[in-house]
């Protein structure tokens, strides 16, 4: 049985990153998501289905479009792979439950986000409202069980969610404005970004999210000014910092929070 959950687990991710790929590709241009039928991006013609199978298609086909020969880009298989590892996890964490609906929710908007700000330095608006959107139905589940997911039970422990990482890196942009009259000093997309992280971790686990994503983020910006491939004064995309340290928090934050706030902090 263990063996079917994950084999359909697999076959959801493949599935979930063809769509997450879309994403990608056309919410950075306005573009429509599902638009029909699926396009050769060289060429322009529509996809048959071999080039539609998740990596597989990728393999058969050599890795080259069938209607105009020209190389199919590998990061469409490398983010389809990368969400079905993701769900696998996942599962694996959480079994079949409300929280593994809610993790896999929430990751697949986030893994979207990730390569988007990497691209193009922004994190859509219209990511961040689907994630709030969700992390208010969680609440209203909160509400209407009392069953606790990652750890919280109380519906206003999600909203309270926001102060730690939105809150937190509101003032922070804020004060970078101020002082370095500029409003490049943090963007206003990682900041809203944490709304639907929030909402969805609690104000528990979104306290550890902000402490890894800072930390994640300040050690590879150390490591890259050491190796001379960054100046002091070079920035880097915040949103993916974001994404993997919520994703450990995800898994391990409560865990993270018992250790390092309650026994050290002695809070």
């Amino acid at each position: 049985m263990d063996c079917f959950y994950y084999s359909l687990m697999f076959i959801l991710g493949l599935a979930a990153g063809m769509l997450i790929n879309a994403c990608i590709c056309r919410i950075p241009f306005g573009k429509p998501l599902f638009k029909l039928p699926l396009s050769c991006a060289e060429c322009g013609a529509a996809l048959g289905l071999t080039e539609r199978i998740p990596v597989l298609g990728y393999i058969v086909l050599k890795g080259k479009y069938r209607c105009c020969g020209k190389g199919i880009s590998l990061r469409y298989s490398i983010v389809e792979l990368l969400t079905a590892v993701v769900f696998l996890i996942l599962l694996k964490r959480f079994s079949v439950s409300a929280e593994l609906l809610a993790a896999v929710f929430l990751m697949s908007i986030l893994i979207a986000v990730f390569f988007i700000d990497i691209d193009h330095r922004i994190i859509p608006d219209s990511l961040v409202v689907a994630g709030i959107a969700g992390g208010l139905v969680l609440a209203a589940y909160n509400a209407f069980t009392g069953a606790p997911v990652f750890g919280e039970g109380f519906w206003g422990g999600r909203l309270l969610g926001l102060l730690p990482g939105t809150g937190v890196f509101f003032l922070v942009a804020l004060i970078g404005m101020l002082i370095y009259k500029t409003e490049d000093a943090m963007g206003m997309g990682d900041v809203k970004l944490f709304a639907p992280i929030g909402i969805f971790l609690g104000w528990r686990l979104c306290i550890v999210a902000v402490m890894l994503t800072v930390i994640l983020s300040g050690i590879t910006g150390i490591v890259l000014i050491v190796l001379r491939l960054k100046e002091r004064k070079d920035t880097i995309p915040f949103g993916p910092f974001i994404v993997i340290g919520t994703f450990i928090a995800m898994l391990y934050g409560m865990d993270i929070f018992n250790w390092y706030i309650c026994r050290i902090a002695g809070i």
